[in-house]
């Protein structure tokens, strides 16, 4: 595998093109077999009975009434669900117009759908996407088949952007008031999502972080109460000067949420570290929120290969499945074909 999968200054159509190409010749290249596991379980319908081997099975998959019927211990066997039903949240504010590296989050995160749209396309299936911007919620209904993902990733590319540049400082509230939160986001999806299935939030989750490294997100709860009902993925976007800043004097930095700007030395050595520490605690206060709220967890981040970064998060997801435990009855699993 070479390099990070860009996405150049190109046309939207070319932009699409190329995006539906890496997606479809390296990651369909990279995850052989059908039906691969997005994310861990083993699936809710019934696909007959075999004997129980010792050490291997659990004893709560028992099939007793075969057990019963041949005097041989036997345990249930299951498949996926195969028609899946796929909604995405994206968060588009204006925290995510924002890149140093071989893309904006904006562009990964279109990125981030599309490779989600391709690979779990298939007969049944279904995917629905809701966008989270600056003027409100935009959402997007429920759909199959390759011209409906390139419609939604077209109108994604299209998306009014937050407020770029230098800008005079406003209060918080003013760009509060207007712009839906991430936690007003997660839950519109969970209403909406009425069919159990798979749901992936693409967002920075910057969104609600209390300053204290243990206080909790906002979104936490509406996390958890969307993996309630669905599997979740979080896919987490990030940008490498949010995560340590490099030695080039004084810059001017920009809330892009508030508009709020502020001129910084980054020829201090104790500042640069005490950045870094602030922005790892943050970052592993995201980590610590999404496991809580029992979402699966994918990091990407603009300077990195994130065909390479999703390839890994499936075949993890896919050595989970393989010892995880039966699920409860009516759960579905998510699948990428």
């Amino acid at each position: 595998m070479t390099g990070p999968a860009t996405l150049p200054e190109l046309t939207p159509p070319q932009t699409l093109r190329r995006l539906e190409l890496t997606v479809t010749r390296r990651l369909d290249g990279l995850l052989h077999g059908q039906h691969l596991g997005l994310l861990p379980g083993g699936g809710s319908e019934l696909a007959g009975s075999r004997e129980y081997r010792p050490g291997e099975d659990e004893v709560r998959r028992m099939d007793w009434a075969v057990t019963a019927r041949t005097t041989v211990p036997h345990v249930r066997e299951v498949d996926a669900d195969r028609e899946l039903t796929t909604w995405v949240l994206i968060d588009g504010s204006p925290s995510m117009d924002f890149g140093t590296a071989e893309l904006e989050k904006r562009e990964l995160a279109v990125a981030a759908v599309a490779a989600v749209g391709f690979l779990t396309a298939g007969t049944g299936n279904v995917l629905g996407a809701h966008l989270l911007g600056v003027d409100g919620t935009r959402r997007f209904p429920t759909g199959s088949g390759r011209d409906h993902l390139l419609c939604l990733l077209r109108a994604l590319l299209a998306a009014p952007r937050g407020e770029a540049g230098p800008q005079p400082a406003r209060p918080p509230a003013a760009s509060t008031s207007a712009a839906p939160s991430l936690v007003d986001g997660i839950d519109g999806l969970r209403r909406s999502a009425t069919r159990r299935g798979l749901a992936v939030v693409v967002s920075d989750f910057l969104d609600g972080l209390p300053d204290d490294p243990a206080g909790r997100p906002d979104w936490e709860p509406a996390l958890r109460r969307l993996a309630s009902v669905h599997q979740v993925l979080a896919v987490d976007i990030t940008d490498p000067r949010e995560l340590d800043l490099p030695d080039v004097g004084v810059i001017t930095v920009q809330d892009p949420e508030t508009g709020r700007r502020r001129e910084i030395s980054t020829a201090s050595a104790d500042l640069r570290r005490r950045y870094a520490e602030a922005a790892a605690g943050q970052r592993d206060q995201v980590a610590r929120a999404i496991r809580r709220a029992q979402a699966a967890h994918l990091r990407l981040r603009t300077d990195r290969d994130w065909v390479a970064d999703i390839v890994r998060h499936v075949h993890r997801q896919r050595q989970l499945a393989a010892c995880a435990p039966a699920p409860t009855a009516g759960v579905r699993e998510g699948t990428w074909r």
